[in-house]
């Protein structure tokens, strides 16, 4: 019985690493096309989570990329849907970025992960659906599939021919989300639009939403030097549009 589970973690450990010995008594042909099978699986799944971070490398270092991946990280997941969040973990946590690897890797590996997480979380049920003479009268929270980021490069935007160097010099805010069509969509926020969201976001997880009055007195609290009237001009048309666009839904009655 102990042969048998050194002999199964010994193939374990080849499939991850082959420059492990090979397992005793299997021949190489087959343990290859093992080999070959699992990491195809997840390097072709990294890939299509991580498209544009692939462009930016050459075939050879994005194999290479991935080989650390699979041969280091230890994945709590095996759903590979997940896969893409555990090799953003890995970037976060475990890898130290090259020479070769560009300075704004981790802030896009993120908002192309947020662009997965969109496109997978669980449909708004309709009854959470506000109309625009409602939302004054619910509690307010973020669909499931809204995403709220803050990155210092323009990652919108890069690509093969934009790579940039360093951060700009103002912040850019974002919230992916899954459209009226059940696309993938990117809205790009103010500062002060995503202050908002990001205030919805957290009264959410502490309490069942949030009134639109609450975070009337919210703004009032963080903008003291503005009139109460003037920050409910500007938030209650931000509201209405950001409900019609289904990013924010009702939770319960008032």
């Amino acid at each position: 019985m102990m042969n048998f589970i050194k002999l199964q973690q010994q193939f374990m450990d080849y499939i991850r690493d082959p420059s492990l010995p090979l397992p005793e008594g299997i021949e190489p042909r087959r343990m290859k096309v093992y080999r070959e099978l699992f990491f195809n699986n997840i390097s072709g799944f990294v890939s299509s989570a991580f498209p544009v971070l692939k462009t930016l490398y050459s075939e050879e270092q994005w194999q290479a990329l991935i080989q650390q991946f699979f041969v280091t990280h230890d994945c709590k997941t095996p759903i590979f849907v997940e896969i893409a969040g555990e090799f953003l973990a890995f970037l976060q946590h475990e890898y130290t970025q090259s020479e070769h690897d560009p300075v704004f890797m981790l802030q896009l590996a993120h908002y192309e992960w947020l662009e997965l997480c969109a496109a997978v979380a669980p449909d708004t049920p309709k009854s959470r659906l506000i109309t625009t003479d409602e939302f004054s009268d619910v509690r307010l929270g973020l669909a499931t599939h809204a995403k709220i980021a803050q990155y210092s490069f323009d990652v919108q935007h890069i690509s093969v021919d934009y790579q940039p160097i360093e951060p700009t010099q103002e912040a850019h805010f974002f919230c992916v989300y899954r459209n009226v069509d059940d696309e993938v969509a990117f809205l790009k926020l103010t500062p002060l639009s995503a202050q908002v969201l990001a205030y919805i976001e957290q009264m959410a997880h502490l309490k069942q939403g949030v009134l639109l009055e609450d975070i009337i007195v919210w703004l009032g609290e963080l903008y003291p030097q503005m009139a109460a009237q003037t920050l409910q001009s500007g938030c209650v048309p931000l509201i209405q549009q950001l409900s019609q666009k289904g990013i924010i839904i009702s939770l319960a009655d008032k």
